[in-house]
């Protein structure tokens, strides 16, 4: 999942399906004793205005965050790695390549409609149909669907996708192999059922306020665009009973400054990021309101591999090599970030990854091997590299953009020249190939190496930076067929090695996920993925 996205998850996912007909649904648990206010509405921070609300048009946390609490999915995995129902009560496998799933009785769309097992099938083929165009069209390829793969490359018809409704309440879904991180992907937002009467009536315009329908405990109420989405609490959710806000706005603020201005003045109480530059402050006066987590997402600068001569790994390379990502991470950011040469994270799923050896080298050394490759790919002060560099519009960004372009200059003489543009905007920018090097993150949306990786295949619907390396795609087809996690660390290993030489992207540091919170919400638990779910909390009274 575009980043604006337990270590033990892989292992416990063989026993998550035998502990899970047992587990209760993850909601708003409110201590004994606490005494709740009588308005029980939240105000959110959501950094951007939504590129959409189509689960099947967009790619990133700012949609996520909406679409997680206005729909569900046939799982979920909790803050502490756990497999857990959601709209499937149940579920059994067979060989790990055959899974059945039984929906709940009696799930309703937020229209009072029934939710069948057909909405689910039809969801998951108009996601791989190559005319859907959906950033997430690969996923289910990814997962080993069955024919998942052929349908997104226009090869198969969408009937012919490994899922069918054995009945009304009945899912099952046919695998070509079996996908050690299947059920946590299953939780992904890419994969929640949507209502194809709705869709058929209105096509685009389904997710206007009047026409939207859900499954989650939220349904949409208002979007007034760049300026606030309003959701109301969906009575015919099937845990709305374990539900306790009622209302949830949330703010398109892309200004971290405005974000913590509005949040001093009581008018927002959980803040989308905090700004670098007021973290030291805010940490002291602040308290327990300034809230720091993990989080499994690594940012990084991507390539655009076909356009000179960013298509000479070299030059992509010694970019890399040029910067000081230790003051990147320590200095500009310095909220915990660490200094990141994979693209993964070093320790991920119950792998742990290295660093390529470079990543060792002094600094002195990392520059002069740079100089040379640059010097061999024909740049040099009679002929210097100058390049764009992409970001979206957003302080942090901007602050980063321009440590790096110094950088740059100082130790390459290379000329990075800052652009900027609107997230949305940025978005249709990238995807159509407009660009020398772009800003871009990644964060896990599953706790697997997988999640980092597979956007580095041939031909993946993420691909932006439209590398292929036919090693690289054996080495992650290997580490899909894995049957033990050592093996499939060494596949990994050997795809993050094989980044490191060719360099499709640059890793500049892995996250942390930084908030305010107000001191009356409660349940506020982001997971290792960097979620947290309104329908998981609470306004104490104050």
């Amino acid at each position: 999942m575009t980043q604006h996205k337990s270590k033990t998850l892989n292992r416990t996912l063989l026993v998550a399906a035998l502990m899970v007909m047992n587990a209760a649904a993850w909601a708003a648990t409110v201590p004994a004793g606490t005494a709740l206010a009588d308005k029980q509405e939240l105000v959110r921070n959501n950094g951007s205005e939504p590129a959409s609300l189509d689960p099947h048009k967009v790619e990133s946390n700012v949609e996520f965050n909406l679409i997680s609490d206005m729909f569900d999915g046939l799982v979920a995995v909790n803050p502490q790695g756990v497999v857990e129902p959601r709209l499937a009560a149940s579920w059994e496998n067979k060989n790990n390549t055959v899974w059945v799933f039984h929906l709940r009785p009696g799930i309703m769309w937020s229209d009072g409609s029934a939710i069948t097992a057909q909405d689910i099938v039809w969801s998951w083929q108009r996601l791989v149909l190559p005319q859907t165009a959906s950033p997430y069209a690969t996923y289910l390829g990814n997962m080993h669907v069955a024919n998942a793969a052929d349908i997104a490359q226009g090869k198969k018809d969408p009937a012919t996708l490994g899922v069918k409704a054995l009945n009304d309440t009945t899912l099952e879904v046919t695998l070509t192999q079996p996908t050690a991180a299947f059920l946590a992907m299953l939780a992904h937002p890419s994969l929640v059922p949507l209502d194809k009467v709705l869709i058929g009536r209105f096509g685009d315009k389904w997710t206007k306020p009047e026409h939207f329908v859900s499954s989650g405990a939220y349904r949409l109420s208002q979007w007034v665009v760049n300026e606030r989405i309003v959701a109301v609490r969906n009575t015919h959710y099937w845990d709305d009973k374990n539900t306790v806000i009622n209302k949830v706005t949330y703010l398109p603020i892309s200004s971290e400054s405005a974000d913590v201005n509005r949040y001093k003045a009581g008018e927002i109480d959980i803040v989308f990021s905090v700004p670098v530059n007021q973290f030291a402050q805010l940490k002291k006066t602040m308290g327990d309101e300034l809230r720091v987590s993990p989080q499994l997402s690594t940012y990084y600068y991507m390539f655009n591999t076909t356009r000179a001569p960013f298509n000479d790994p070299r030059v992509r390379r010694a970019l890399n090599l040029a910067l000081d990502k230790d003051i990147i991470a320590e200095k500009v950011m310095g909220q915990g970030q660490l200094a990141a040469w994979l693209i993964s994270q070093p320790e991920i799923g119950g792998i742990q990854l290295h660093d390529p050896e470079y990543a060792s080298w002094p600094r002195d050394k990392r520059i002069a091997e740079a100089k040379k490759l640059l010097s061999e790919a024909g740049f040099g002060p009679e002929h210097p590299l100058t390049f764009n560099l992409l970001y979206n519009t957003f302080e942090t960004h901007q602050r980063i953009a321009i440590a790096a372009s110094s950088m740059w200059k100082k130790n390459l003489g290379v000329e990075a020249k800052l652009q900027n543009q609107e997230w949305k905007t940025m978005l249709d920018t990238m995807h159509t190939g407009n660009f020398d090097v772009v800003r871009y993150a990644w964060i896990a949306d599953y706790d697997d190496a997988s999640s980092f990786l597979n956007i580095f295949r041939t031909g993946d619907s993420e691909n932006t930076t439209l590398y292929s390396n036919a090693a690289y795609d054996e080495a992650m087809l290997n580490a899909a067929k894995a049957s033990s996690l050592t093996e499939r660390g060494k596949y990994y290993q050997q795809a993050e090695d094989l980044l490191g030489q060719d360099v499709p992207a640059m890793p500049l540091y892995h996250y942390v996920r930084t908030h305010l919170v107000k001191p009356w919400v409660g349940g506020f638990i982001p997971d290792r993925l960097g979620n947290y779910y309104t329908k998981d909390m609470y306004i104490k009274k104050h």
